[in-house]
């Protein structure tokens, strides 16, 4: 897989319900977007799709 594939990651927070859509890369088998947490202070518990951009 190319490490330069972008992605649209969409993260829904299953304690508040708050919904993010964000812009990430693939680094080291993992898809990095800078997200550390929630509005809510939640930093665990999210619903998480990605979806490669092309």
């Amino acid at each position: 897989m190319n490490e330069k594939n972008s992605y649209i990651v969409r993260i829904s927070c299953r304690k508040c319900g708050e919904h993010f859509q964000l812009k990430g890369r693939m680094r080291k088998g993992k898809i990095e977007t800078g997200f550390k947490r929630c509005l809510c202070d939640n930093d665990h518990d999210f619903e998480i799709r990605n979806e490669l951009i092309t």
